[in-house]
């Protein structure tokens, strides 16, 4: 400690001056985590339409202003508009995180400067200030501890421990973990027990907190897999459409027709190519995923993050409050030779204490009732109820042992009202033990109960109660026996013993708890698993997503959990096998992608190490969504394909960093979450399978009649009527599709998957092939009757539309018959439907839109062999559906 003292140059008698600190705070700069400074707002705006997709639909804008259409243009322009600005408000809020983690460490400390105590902002502090700690406080920054009673810190939001981490002053080596550096204190972490003075070693940046910080800047905002997906897509689409219309360009001049017509033709087959709904229905279909997961608990915060988890393969998920509660609770018991269980989780008093199956009161057995007793008189913590929920004041341990107590039928409050504390020895690390003495008791005795580890107590006892609160015979091996049972189980064991002293007596020393104590029992305790997580673990197995266990706490607590989960690694055949973060040191990437394949639980690791497990995860083409709650698994959250936090209990930086939020810090919810994903992700596929027909269809309608030297059967501004018309009120009602039987029980689609199979290629190739020859056989059919060319245009419009209608509802499922889908589980469709039939009407009825898009009123005879060539393309579409079914083909 001398050693430190010297190299920051710190007088622990005086602290360091005024003027020492001002000129340490320009070396080292104010203690305040910086934000890594990015592109301006402008830039960030404009990089919103760095896109392929966008580029063709600008080009489609700019075409169709060309084309004398400005409503259509301003359309165009205004989805476009409303991506960007959509992807500029997202992308800001993800990058509050930082903003957080400033927030986490600004507190007050109290600290010696020129040689007198006083308060200071934590901004103020500077490497070799000599800062005060007390229970409750706040750490400011990383503190070196050189005096410590009874320190105890809640470093569960750094390194995951969920239990208070004792602190000591001793040396430790160089490359002690960050877990295990028992003799500093570090920025952002609380004080739970006792008192300390230190001397400050780290500010700002140079904090832990400040280095995870550092390590959430440097982390990348990763694709999801839609958008990589619609990328490559989209680029490929750009390609064929740049391709086609040079073709027909190419081949128009070819045959001498005039260049201002082929280069019209080539606009009207560009417009007719692209897509111009996708990008909103893109959007509309994330956005109604996210209400859908809102009513089920889960706050999405970046729109893509609905589909990427429908396409998660690996789900990462952090211990502590996030698989567990949070909250210790105590499940075994020892007293008086006899074995209890007690049911429950977590805070709240609800649960039974049995002993062979069988519900026991504390009022009816002596030897309980007095180990009970003993947990609440020997306690300084309290548990009470707010917003509907069971929180503890104080130490998780006493927490759990005053809930254990209320089970057991005993008031706490009546209990300390009746037998009054006189005097107390608190918990101290050398001790491993708490002492506290009473009266009230018959005769006016006094007596003292302890509470401590089972080794500091068996030594002081000489004897154990039995049935009857009565004393037998000391069985010292017995007693250890169960201890370590209870200890290999991986739960915390603690032991309880009593001594009565005579009248009068109203002071306790070291000496009068040093022998003679009777033992009382033991209780063991864990941070238990969430109920509906181990239901949600196997659900999500079951999917075929593999559940993996990143924790900062012990090997063998986070093993315990991970077997009450059911979490399994395949490659050692066992229910659970751990590899600590000191194992993954040293270890090249290679080999850690070698590791995360074959292991599930992971234990005392690092928040770097988080990361790398995720980045590992990744290279092996999983899609990765990692949950968890503390400032620790910020840089991960972030990293992940999903980053999903706790709502409730996560820090701000957790909040932040992540993609979805779980309001009920249920984890269970990212299963429903999960559903939802995988739900999205189909009704996208829907909407593609179902609008490429007719981008193919019209394409080849114009190329076809380039090519043969004929009238173009459809005009531009015709096009992009029919492309927005039933974008908007057909595509779209497919994202209300509800999700199909079965949808969690089938595996995550693979990562390298193009995001449209063979068979639903050639489906769409299929539908734009009926398009193409019955838009050209209807065509030629009015014409050669008679029909002027506005009136068979009409006809080739009313077609398309009427054979993407029916087509709709093919699409309701992609491989099910349209007679195995629910008439009612989407009322949309039929309204959607209902009206593209009236706005078809108006249409070919109406003068003003004759005038507009050189439509003309069709007989009825013209409606009836639409509607036939309609009815055969829905019968041909059913019928390959049936061969995929028969054939059992995966689309």
């Amino acid at each position: 400690m001398e050693r430190v003292e010297k190299l920051l140059r710190s007088d622990v008698e005086k602290g360091i001056s005024t003027e020492e600190a001002l000129r340490r705070q320009m070396e080292y700069g104010p203690n305040i985590v910086t934000i890594p400074s990015g592109p301006g707002a402008i830039v960030r705006f404009l990089l919103q339409f760095h896109n392929p997709l966008i580029y063709i639909l600008l080009a489609a804008g700019t075409v169709t202003a060309a084309l004398n259409s400005p409503v259509d243009a301003s359309v165009i322009f205004g989805v476009v508009l409303l991506n960007a600005i959509i992807g500029f408000v997202q992308e800001a809020r993800a990058e509050e995180a930082l903003n957080a983690l400033q927030e986490l460490v600004y507190t007050e400390a109290t600290v010696l400067r020129d040689g007198r105590r006083q308060r200071l902002a934590s901004e103020e502090l500077v490497p070799g200030d000599i800062v005060f700690l007390h229970s409750g406080d706040k750490v400011p920054a990383d503190i070196r501890l050189r005096q410590a009673r009874d320190v105890q810190v809640n470093e569960s939001s750094l390194t995951g421990e969920s239990l208070p981490v004792f602190k000591r002053v001793e040396l430790l080596p160089l490359d002690t973990i960050l877990a295990e550096r028992c003799n500093t204190c570090h920025a952002g972490t609380v004080l739970t027990y006792g008192q300390g003075q230190g001397i400050v070693i780290a500010t700002g940046d140079a904090t832990e907190t400040g280095r995870i910080a550092h390590l959430l800047a440097a982390t990348l905002n990763l694709e999801t897999p839609l958008t990589r997906k619609i990328g490559i897509f989209s680029r490929r689409l750009l390609y064929v459409i740049l391709g086609l219309s040079a073709l027909t360009f190419a081949v128009g001049l070819f045959r001498s027709q005039p260049v201002f017509d082929m280069f019209m033709a080539s606009v009207a087959l560009a417009v007719g190519a692209i897509p111009e709904g996708l990008p909103a229905a893109v959007t509309i279909t994330l956005a109604i995923g996210v209400n859908r997961m809102a009513r089920r608990k889960a706050i999405v915060r970046r729109l893509p993050a609905v589909e990427t988890l429908g396409s998660t393969t690996v789900i990462c998920s952090d211990k502590t409050g996030t698989l567990t509660e949070n909250q210790m609770t105590v499940c075994r018991l020892l007293a008086g030779k006899r074995h209890y269980t007690v049911s429950g989780t977590g805070y709240a008093p609800a649960g039974l204490i049995s002993w062979k199956q069988e519900p026991i009161r504390a009022a009816d057995d002596g030897a309980l009732n007095e180990c009970l007793t003993a947990s609440v008189l020997c306690n300084d913590s309290l548990i009470l109820q707010k917003d509907g929920r069971w929180l503890a004041e104080g130490d998780p341990t006493e927490a759990a042992l005053l809930t254990a107590a209320a089970k057991g039928g005993l008031d706490a409050l009546r209990l300390q009202e009746r037998f009054p504390r006189l005097d107390a020895i608190p918990f101290e690390s050398d001790l491993q033990l708490m002492a506290t003495l009473h009266s009230g008791f018959e005769d006016d005795r006094r007596r003292v109960y302890l509470k401590g580890s089972v080794e500091a107590i068996l030594a002081r006892c000489d004897g154990v109660t039995s049935e009857g609160d009565s004393e037998s015979d000391f069985q010292r091996s017995v007693i250890v026996e169960a201890a370590d049972a209870m200890a290999a189980a991986g739960l915390r064991v603690l032991a309880l013993a009593r001594k009565t002293f005579m009248p009068s007596r109203e002071e306790l020393s070291l000496h009068d708890i040093e022998a003679g104590l009777t033992f009382l029992g033991l209780q063991a305790m864990i941070d238990p698993p969430r109920p509906e997580a181990i239901k949600a673990v196997n659900s999500c197995q079951q999917a075929g997503i593999q559940v993996k266990m990143i924790t900062g706490d012990h090997a063998l607590t986070a093993a315990t959990i991970a077997r009450r989960l059911g979490i399994k690694v395949a490659a050692e055949g066992r229910v659970a096998a751990v590899v600590s973060g000191a194992q993954l040191v040293g270890i090249n990437d290679e080999e850690l992608q070698r590791i995360v394949k074959q292991t599930n639980v992971f234990a005392r690791v690092a928040p770097e190490q988080k990361l790398r497990l995720v980045t590992a995860l990744q290279a092996n083409n999983h899609v990765v969504a990692m949950t968890g709650d503390g400032v620790n698994d910020a840089p991960a959250l972030k990293q992940a394909d999903i980053g999903i936090a706790m709502g409730y209990s996560g820090t701000d930086a957790a909040r932040e960093a992540a993609d979805i939020l779980l309001m009920d810090d249920n984890f269970a919810s990212i299963e429903a979450a999960v559903e939802e994903g995988r739900n999205v992700f189909d009704n996208l596929i829907k909407f593609i399978v179902w609008t490429l027909p007719t981008s193919l269809g019209e394409g080849l309608i114009i190329l076809t009649a380039i090519v043969l030297g004929m009238t173009l059967p459809i005009l531009p501004v015709q096009i992009l009527w029919i492309n927005m018309t039933t974008a908007v009120f057909l595509g779209l009602m497919l994202a209300f599709e509800p999700g199909e039987s079965g949808l969690m029980e089938r595996p995550p689609r693979e990562p390298q998957r193009p995001i449209l199979s063979k068979p639903l290629l050639t489906r769409i190739a299929l539908v734009g092939g009926i398009m193409l020859l019955g838009s050209y056989g209807l065509f030629q059919w009015e014409i050669a009757h008679g029909a002027s060319l506005d009136t068979a245009r009409s006809v080739v419009v009313n077609l398309i539309v009427l054979i993407e209608l029916v087509y709709l509802f093919n699409c309701r499922s992609l491989l099910r018959s349209i007679f195995g889908v629910s008439l009612i589980t989407n009322l949309w469709v039929f309204g959607g439907a209902l009206l593209t039939f009236f706005l078809q009407i108006a249409f070919t009825y109406l003068s003003f839109m004759n005038d507009i898009f050189h439509s003309a009123p069709i007989a009825l005879e013209a409606w009836l062999r639409i509607g036939a060539v309609a009815a055969i393309s829905l019968v041909i579409v059913e019928v390959e559906k049936r061969l995929l079914a028969r054939r059992r083909t995966d689309i």
